[in-house]
């Protein structure tokens, strides 16, 4: 629908196959790129929508000739199935006992290892993982070849369960962490000019004052911020005109879940 309207090829705001990663994210993925050569276990912490998951497509992206990158997205699970998804993941055929599933498993990263192949396992959510899975996916990537490097992908909570004497021997072995904080307007700013770039759209799609109500209340965040410019290009297929103003964002904002404050229906 906003295609057509504005006669475009690909939707703005979408899901990109080559994010565009902005400083901070092209920093960790840099960082996280020398890891992946000399091995090691990261943290990529921050609140929902500060560019996780953007972070997490990026390395998804990366050569698959050279990286090896399974990634365990649905991490409320029992040992027994997250072993299930990483055999998935690498390929291996899941064998009827975790013994056996774990040794397929160190059998093929070694294999990958001597052909070359770097190793990046991703977990995403990882704040979301029963700390006992956690502590034996320790164990299993212990046997893995030292060059591998884990990826933990999480909310602050994650820290927290680390900071448990139980799991000080995770703890210990983190070799990058950072947390991901939100954005100051600038950057939001600049963030939303360059996705309508990439889509082919005039920065004067939104009006300046449409533009500073957006980034205001984005309130720094990523996601926030991409959900609230596509309700507000929605909006302006529905008013048929091609530039968003502060009728179209006022729009958007009134609905429910963009106020803070709602008043509650009446039991």
């Amino acid at each position: 629908m906003i295609r057509a309207h504005f006669g475009l090829q690909k939707t703005p705001f979408g899901h990109e196959d080559n994010p565009r990663l902005l400083a901070h994210q092209q920093e960790v993925m840099d960082i996280l790129l020398v890891h992946a050569q000399q091995g090691g276990l990261c943290l990529i912490l921050g609140e929902s929508g500060v560019g996780k998951t953007a972070t997490k497509q990026a390395i998804l992206q990366l050569d698959p000739k050279r990286y090896i990158i399974p990634v365990i997205n649905r991490t409320l699970h029992t040992w027994h199935n997250t072993l299930r998804m990483l055999c998935e993941a690498f390929q291996v055929e899941f064998a009827a006992t975790n013994h056996k599933c774990e040794r397929l498993l160190v059998a093929e990263a070694y294999r990958l290892h001597r052909a070359g192949k770097l190793l990046m396992p991703v977990i995403d959510d990882a704040h979301l993982m029963p700390s006992e899975c956690l502590r034996k996916l320790r164990l299993l990537l212990e046997d893995f070849p030292r060059s591998h490097n884990l990826v933990l992908l999480g909310q602050a909570p994650l820290l927290q369960t680390l900071s448990l004497s139980i799991n000080e021997e995770i703890k210990s072995r983190v070799t990058y962490s950072v947390v991901l904080q939100r954005l100051c307007p600038e950057a939001i700013e600049a963030f939303i000019l360059n996705a309508l770039d990439a889509a082919g759209l005039g920065h004067n799609t939104f009006s300046p004052e449409a533009l500073a109500l957006i980034v205001r209340s984005g309130e720094g965040l990523l996601r926030r911020t991409k959900n609230l410019c596509l309700g507000c290009l929605v909006q302006a297929v529905r008013d048929q005109t091609r530039c968003v103003d502060l009728k179209q964002v006022n729009r958007v904002l009134l609905q429910p879940h963009w106020r803070k404050n709602c008043d509650q229906p009446l039991a």
